[in-house]
């Protein structure tokens, strides 16, 4: 495994600390807090799957990384392709913790949508939910676009091939009566759909990232645009049959030029680890990250939508076992 992973390019966050004693917590026998493990693995280092350089996944993956090093555990965040490739990852045992979107997992666990072929992934377990990914329609702020219904016959980025963004477009276009067949389908990274909108050359765009989301801060500055409200009764039927959704608000005066709240929906990021750790090093992992919170703001200010009492909240895998153990200490279990 470990041959495997050396072959991906670290990002030089790299964290390599000796352990206190002589040895690691795999080639001692002990956990990273000093106390007996529950017989799983137990990695001389962590491998933390982020996202692309400039989103969040990869600055908070960073900030993990130095927060176990506070806590003798060695990690390296490592640059991906986000949300589904970091599952892939996880599954090959190539990365040991990751970041996703709780729709993505939900599929993941259920060996559906983009991992039908494969089938599920079988090792992964939950660690936490973490903050909003909302669901952003992107139109220029003269668009006559003015409801998702409006989109039809237009020139639409549904986000890059198989993204996680992409399966939100399609759910969203569906509840409205909608298909990919009924409007000009463009898979577009989102900082290809940025270039696209401000060159004329797409109508629209769905984005689904941490609101405010730089990508359309600077869109709003230069052509200027909208972000497109979803009315009640459409995501009352999107979150009933999709679960993983919830209604969320973008406040006025979040991007340039908007001076009106904009209601749509969103998932969780979260962060998932695989089963096979042990119970006391994710045990160890959940309380680097959560007994320190405000420090991991200060590596991303998404970090401070990140709540304890909504760490279990949002999404429908299984929980890891250590990390379920810290959370019950703190008087906070998984809804059923």
């Amino acid at each position: 495994m470990v041959w495997k992973r050396f072959r991906w390019f670290l990002v030089p966050v790299a964290l390599f600390l000796v352990l206190a004693g002589c040895g690691t917590a795999s080639q001692t026998g002990e956990n990273p807090q000093g106390g007996e493990g529950q017989g799983g693995e137990k990695p001389d280092q962590l491998y933390i799957a982020t996202g692309g350089t400039a989103g969040t996944y990869y600055a908070l993956g960073g900030g993990i990384a130095k927060l176990l090093e506070k806590a003798s555990i060695n990690a390296t965040a490592q640059t991906t392709g986000a949300s589904v490739e970091n599952l892939r990852l996880l599954k090959d045992g190539q990365v040991d913790i990751a970041f996703t979107q709780t729709d993505i997992a939900d599929y993941a666990a259920k060996g559906t949508e983009m991992f039908q072929n494969a089938g599920p992934i079988q090792n992964l377990k939950a660690i936490a939910a973490l903050y909003p990914e909302t669901i952003q329609i992107v139109v220029p702020a003269d668009s006559p676009i003015q409801s998702v219904t409006d989109l039809k016959g237009k020139r639409v980025s549904v986000g890059a091939p198989g993204s996680g963004t992409e399966l939100n477009a399609k759910q969203i276009l569906e509840v409205y009566g909608l298909t990919f067949d009924d409007i000009k389908v463009q898979r577009l990274s989102f900082a290809e759909s940025s270039s696209g909108l401000q060159d004329g050359m797409l109508d629209a765009a769905f984005v689904t990232a941490g609101a405010p989301t730089s990508a359309v801060s600077e869109l709003a500055t230069t052509i200027g645009v909208r972000v497109l409200s979803l009315d009640d009764a459409h995501i009352q039927t999107l979150t009933e049959k999709y679960p993983f959704y919830f209604e969320q608000v973008i406040p006025a005066s979040t991007y340039k030029g908007q001076d009106q709240d904009v209601k749509t929906v969103a998932v969780k990021s979260m962060l998932v680890a695989r089963g096979e750790l042990d119970e006391q090093l994710v045990y160890a992992i959940t309380q680097a990250v959560f007994d320190n919170l405000k420090e991991l703001e200060s590596f991303h200010a998404k970090a401070k939508e990140i709540k304890l009492e909504d760490a279990l909240k949002g999404f429908t895998i299984d929980v890891h076992p250590g990390a379920a153990k810290y959370f019950e200490e703190k008087g906070i279990r998984k809804e059923q």
